[in-house]
């Protein structure tokens, strides 16, 4: 596919590499884009290009300093601002980090990746927003800094040549995307959300120039709070809009819902929506997005998807993204855009980011009820334990066997319990991957990540915890890089008004209880907008953007042939033992379709990414 939003180039901090110029080429070859649209030549034999979309380039050769900028960034201080809007957000940029240094990333906001060589004092610097809705990706080879948007793009460097991790196809399966720092190529890393790289000839550390805080105002009344987040919700979404036609994504959930009111509100006139649905039972949301497109008299367009679309998108989803990716949401969210696209809208808002700040996925309200039992101590547990567990016929006393359930879980600790039911942990590893590909890897680096994540925030409560696990993982890996992307193949600009710094900074100065109380889910958001939005949608329970993959594969010929020739040539590639692709396919057949049918998509993305990777590579 081709791309306009990517960004490449290396930094030459030693001297002494000759870089041959059709590199250049290749690196945006990656990407299936002929040729930048714009190319600094710089000293040292660095070079830095971009795409002609969203990109700022700019060399001061009296500050010695070069930087680029890809995103769409938002300067705090109005002097820098109003630079930026009369000379452009690199020469911004400069500007700043000449008077700041690197303090200059405080006053940055927005969504950017960015790069920026100091030549003068033979540095480099790379970053990404706060968010995580840019990317870059990079890899240092002798005194060479190559980098990237695209993880692909750094590895088709000559002088990087890199191959695909056996590391990151373990963390896809388990993952079913490849989590950051890694990326799909040995020896190719990515940056973190609000993470920074600063690159010398000798040395090369990472740190976080911004990190969630969480601390609930004191004193702060509900209707002041109230007041003060409906302002920041019409300031995020009035950030989002420009003289483009705009549109948004409606499921039919309270975020998709809320913006959809909110650019009907700003705007002046309805907003234009755009759904998609499912001729499955328990998938299709229909309802509800029409329930909020007659609330705010929204120009609704509608696209139900079917095995046959499904089809059509398998091979394009697999080739649009750099790494392996298995989030099958991907597919409605491709015709979602498209449908957009076909209606002459170029921008889309999209929910992104409500659940993870304030308080609104299941599994925070879930996980509250286990550590009522990790709050009563080791010593009681130990008492406890094997008194339920080993309970005479415990298992045929429905009961005691709950019981038994919810200690096995319970004495699990966060954030391990969240994956109890992933795949790699329901058989034992060895019946499910290759020998030798089992040893090539580590088995805990998945999980050793998640600790990282949900670890690195001063907050001690779970779900505060919890969010900030998802922030990382479910967010800016996973859901960010999935409509991302497909809006990318589809024309569509995107952009994500939860995300929005102040809004983002608001969600810290809430309560714990006002996102997350007993089994209800974003409490202050709800009532803070209860006047607002329909109250079928106040109402609803969590429901998803999911794919009936599962259900379709046992009835559609175009996707069983798909998914059965992906299988087939997976298994000769020494990573899943062929047996257990077997035993796959007869559980899906047998039980629990929906269930099974992830992995299988799963897998069947993740060959056919490979065998678009390697036919790149000329294998």
């Amino acid at each position: 596919m081709k791309t306009h939003r990517i960004l490449c180039g290396w930094a030459n901090l030693g001297g002494g590499n000759d870089i041959a110029p059709e590199a250049l080429e290749a690196m945006f070859g990656a990407e299936g884009t002929v040729k930048p649209a714009r190319v600094l030549d710089l000293p040292g034999a660095s070079r830095i290009a971009a795409g002609p979309t969203a990109s700022w380039i700019e060399y001061d050769a009296t500050a010695q300093c070069a930087v680029a900028i890809l995103g769409r960034p938002r300067w705090g201080e109005h002097a820098t601002a109003a630079l930026a809007n009369d000379r452009g957000h690199a020469a911004a940029a400069i500007a700043r980090y000449r008077e700041h240094g690197d303090r200059m990333l405080a006053d940055l906001f927005g969504s950017f990746a960015l790069v920026l060589i100091d030549f003068a004092q033979g540095r480099v610097v790379l970053a990404v927003d706060r968010a995580g809705v840019e990317r870059m990706c990079f890899a240092r080879v002798g005194s060479l800094l190559v980098f990237s948007t695209s993880a692909r793009a750094v590895a088709w460097h000559p002088a990087v040549g890199a191959r695909v991790s056996h590391q990151a196809l373990y963390d896809y399966l388990y993952c079913h995307m490849v989590p950051s720092p890694g990326t799909a190529f040995a020896g190719i890393e990515k940056l973190l959300p609000a993470q920074r790289l600063v690159a010398t000839s000798h040395h090369a550390a990472r740190d976080f120039y911004w990190a969630m805080r969480f601390e609930p105002a004191a004193g702060a009344s509900a209707t002041a709070q109230e007041e003060s987040f409906r302002d920041l919700l019409r300031q995020s979404v009035r950030r989002q809009i420009d003289e483009r036609p705009t549109g948004a994504f409606l499921s039919g959930g309270t975020d998709s819902s809320t913006v959809t009111g909110l650019l009907g509100e700003i705007s002046g006139r309805p907003a234009r929506t755009f759904s998609i649905g499912f001729d499955a039972e328990g998938f299709d949301e229909l309802e509800y997005a029409r329930v909020t497109a007659r609330h705010f008299r929204a120009e609704a367009q509608e696209f139900y998807v079917t095995p046959e679309h499904v089809a059509e998108a398998v091979p394009l989803i697999a080739g649009a993204y750099d790494e392996p990716f298995g989030n099958a949401s991907a597919v409605p969210a491709y015709f979602c855009a498209r449908l957009a696209r076909e209606h002459g809208v170029e921008v889309l808002l999209a929910g992104d980011g409500g659940d993870e700040f304030f308080g609104g996925n299941v599994r925070y309200a879930k996980q509250g009820i286990f550590e009522h039992y990790q709050a009563l101590g080791p010593a009681l547990r130990r008492l406890i334990e094997p008194v339920v567990l080993n309970f005479p016929r415990g298992a045929s006393l429905l009961p005691v066997r709950k019981a038994q359930s919810y200690v096995r879980q319970a004495r699990i600790p966060l954030p391990d319990r969240l994956e109890t039911y992933n795949f790699l942990h329901r058989d034992p590893l060895d019946e499910i991957l290759e020998p030798e590909f089992l040893a090539a890897v580590d088995t805990g680096r998945p999980l050793d990540l998640m600790r990282e994540a949900y670890s690195r925030t001063e907050s001690e409560d779970p779900v505060d915890r919890m969010m900030h696990l998802d922030h990382k993982f479910t967010l800016a890996d996973n859901d960010l890089r999935k409509v991302g992307r497909v809006c990318e193949l589809a024309g569509i600009d995107v952009r994500y008004p939860f995300l929005d710094d102040d809004l983002v900074e608001f969600s810290g100065t809430l309560h714990v209880a006002q996102k997350v109380s007993g089994n209800r889910l974003r409490v202050f958001f709800k009532d803070a907008l209860r006047d607002f939005l329909p109250g079928e949608t106040i109402a609803k329970s969590k429901h998803g953007f999911g794919l009936p993959f599962g259900l379709w594969l046992g009835t559609s010929e175009p996707l069983q042939t798909q998914a059965r020739q992906a299988l087939g040539s997976l298994r000769e590639r020494g990573i899943v033992r062929p047996d257990y692709l077997q035993r796959l396919w007869r559980e899906h057949s047998s039980s629990h379709a929906t269930y099974y049918g992830v992995m299988i998509w799963v897998l069947t993305q993740l060959e056919l990414w490979l065998q678009q990777n390697d036919r790149a590579r000329g294998r």
